[in-house]
């Protein structure tokens, strides 16, 4: 079975080709600057050698059509023919309280969808161009959606819910929903596996750390608390958004600052963060350099950084009653260690023993980085969103 897994952004649409019979990755690439003149397809072919194209792409269903000719191209291809796409996977950012678990995609789903427009409006109706241009190009293709919100549905109301008039809940659905919940998900049950211990019976906190970022509490292999909330916006400190914020500071802001409902959103998701209080960079290996270069601004986002970080697994470690796994992954969870060691620093009263030396010669792969007598296994493991796609994708479709 030949999955293509699309992750459709607002400019952007990301793929990889799976042949799901020996789990290879055909092949992957992704289209970035949809809709403005330097538009470009970068990709890696068959050999292993990167490749970029430069292309006018004004939209969706434009880029989708190029990357399906560059599978089955003669030169770049790897397929030879559509007819050896058997699926479809989509990552869908928000379904709301609709959807619990990845469905086939029908006009019913579709038509749902719609109506989760409003809860995420830079990245929903992206999806759906992309979904829409599948049904076109390849319309007996089956599809399939795979939901960021859909793995923290298990969250018990009393955690999800704001403490707001009821009727805002009821009638307009503000409550926490979360996110990156396909990679909490695979992150979670993959260090079980690497462990060989039972995921239905593990206390698990993920941090997926990068340039959005989120940590969760995982139960019994269930979600029961994770930091984003009813937008990607609320708790730990990202690339461009501000995280947790008293709400009575926003209405203070937009008065200081003359703004609308628009402008304030534009400053908390992309004015704010690592990259509005460095006035730098909102890459954190910039922060980084920065910070042993003994700058001031970069060593004090760094502190709060982490600390949000660490906060969070302090927090999630008494709603789970202790833990017994803790996983980083993520760009800069996979990646930067000095991160990882403020979050695990001082954790002696969970039981947990780093190994700081090993942590420091640690990039991008898996590993332990507790010691053998922590009562807390710390471990780093990539995430592969794209395969978990393609992974519910070839379940649902049998």
């Amino acid at each position: 079975m030949k999955t293509l897994v699309l992750n459709c952004g607002s400019s952007s649409i990301k793929y990889k080709l799976f042949d799901m019979a020996s789990g290879e990755v055909m092949t992957q690439g992704g289209i970035e600057r949809i809709g403005q003149e330097d538009s470009f397809l970068k990709f890696t072919d068959t050999d292993g050698e990167k490749v970029t194209l430069e292309k006018n792409i004004p939209d969706h269903e434009e880029g989708i059509a190029f990357i399906l000719s560059i599978l089955t191209d003669g030169k770049y291809g790897c397929v030879k023919s559509y007819d050896e796409i058997d699926a479809v996977g989509h990552r869908v950012v928000h379904g709301g309280e609709k959807f619990a678990s990845s469905v086939l995609i029908t006009q019913e789903v579709i038509d749902m969808l719609v109506e989760c427009t409003e809860l995420a409006p830079l990245h929903n109706p992206a999806n759906l161009e992309g979904i829409r241009a599948i049904q076109k190009i390849l319309p007996n293709t089956p599809q399939v959606g795979v939901f960021d919100t859909a793995f923290h549905q298990t969250m018990p109301d009393y955690a999800y819910l704001y403490a707001v008039p009821y009727y805002i809940y009821q009638d307009y659905g503000v409550r926490r929903y979360g996110f990156h919940g396909t990679s909490h998900r695979y992150v979670s049950r993959r260090a079980c596996e690497i462990l060989g211990v039972p995921y239905e019976q593990q206390r698990i906190i993920t941090a997926h750390i990068g340039n959005g970022a989120s940590v969760t509490a995982i139960k019994n292999g269930k979600s029961v608390d994770t930091s984003m909330g009813m937008t990607p916006t609320e708790g730990l400190i990202m690339g461009t958004r501000c995280g947790d914020i008293d709400a009575g500071a926003l209405p203070f802001i937009m008065k200081k600052e003359n703004l609308d409902a628009d402008g304030l959103s534009d400053l908390i998701n992309k004015r704010s963060g690592v990259s509005g209080f460095s006035e730098m960079s909102s890459d954190m290996r910039d922060i980084e350099s920065a910070m042993f270069a003994r700058n001031k601004r970069a060593i004090q986002i760094m502190k709060m950084y982490n600390y949000r970080i660490k906060k969070y697994v302090g927090t999630y470690a008494a709603v789970l009653n202790g833990v017994d796994i803790l996983v980083f992954t993520g760009g800069v969870g996979e990646n930067q260690w000095i991160t990882r060691q403020a979050v695990c620093k001082d954790m002696e009263y969970l039981g947990l023993v780093f190994d700081e030396e090993k942590n420091k010669n640690t990039r991008g792969c898996e590993i332990v980085l507790s010691k053998p007598e922590s009562k807390v296994t710390v471990l780093v493991v990539p995430t592969d969103e794209e395969y978990m796609i393609a992974c519910d994708t070839r379940e649902i479709l049998g």
